[in-house]
């Protein structure tokens, strides 16, 4: 038998004897099955301030801690030493200030050593693509350019011949806009400059010909933290890219949506705007980024 076999087959049967010890319990104790399916509450409180010491930037005074966790002092107090003993928060033994303590920065390095992006890109983007019935997609930077590693499409499939592995044009499309936008010129420099170059050859409507004409495109997306096109690659075509940035507030991926003109909302603020908006922020907390990382 294979070793990912006999880890999915230990896997499944812990999950069995996890279920049957709450079975168990259940039949000896009638009425408290609700209870162990439910969670533990005070788990969940005691949360909440470990959740306040995450947001915020500094080590707090219990008074404060309590206020924005929602809690009393004294109860408050309770949970936190808990929490001390087991290294999750830490305590200024001058300034009597909390924060968190070093188990909960090992917790952190483990998550981010395991977390695949496009994995959980991959899983937010089903149920997106549900919610929108639009075309979806995650690019990622490869070494022509963004390059498309995963499409879904809507149930009314947008007229793009688009498939798995394509590259993105950086000037023509939302998604090589949003990672001009956010990339070090250094790494984007040359596909920059042959693609003016291209596009006054070709003289493409809406596309930017000279450097000006691309700085003015890419301060926009940076503006509104999205990029967008109406019709600008295919002129029927609407499409959004969002970022999805990493712990280091790098750009990791862009995930996509586009639509054809008449079915696809392409206003800031609408229903594709803000849908994606949502998924790419929630994708980004997932890989550890902050706001303050940029």
């Amino acid at each position: 038998m294979s070793a990912p076999t006999t880890r999915r087959r230990a896997a499944a049967l812990s999950t069995a004897d996890e279920a049957g010890e709450i079975e168990l319990e259940a039949r000896e104790h009638p009425g408290v099955e609700e209870k162990l399916r439910s969670g533990i509450q005070s788990i969940e409180v005691g949360f909440r301030l470990l959740e306040v010491l995450t947001q915020e930037r500094r080590a707090m005074m219990l008074r404060d801690l309590a206020l924005a966790a929602g809690m009393s002092p004294a109860k408050a107090h309770r949970y936190l030493v808990s929490f001390l003993r087991l290294g999750v928060v830490s305590q200024d033994p001058v300034s009597g200030r909390y924060e968190l303590g070093g188990f909960a920065l090992q917790m952190g390095l483990a998550r981010l050593a395991r977390v695949d992006g496009v994995k959980l890109a991959r899983i937010a983007l089903t149920l997106l693509r549900d919610q929108l019935d639009q075309t979806v997609g995650i690019a990622v930077w490869g070494n022509q350019g963004p390059t498309v590693v995963h499409w879904m499409e809507s149930s009314h499939p947008a007229k793009a011949a688009l498939k798995l592995g394509d590259v993105m044009p950086l000037t023509s499309s939302a998604t090589g806009l949003l990672f001009s936008a956010y990339l070090p010129r250094g790494k984007t420099q040359a596909m920059l400059e042959l693609a003016l170059s291209d596009a006054r050859k070709q003289h493409q409507p809406g596309v930017p010909q000279s450097a000006a004409e691309l700085e003015v495109l890419l301060d926009d997306v940076r503006l509104h933290k999205a990029a967008r096109v109406a019709g600008m690659l295919l002129q029927t075509i609407h499409a959004f890219a969002m970022p999805v940035f990493d712990a280091n507030g790098d750009l990791a991926l862009g995930i996509i949506a586009l639509g054809q003109e008449g079915l696809f909302d392409i206003n800031w603020g609408g229903e594709v705007d803000l849908a994606l908006r949502e998924c790419a922020n929630r994708l980004s907390y997932e890989l550890g980024y902050t706001p303050e990382a940029r």
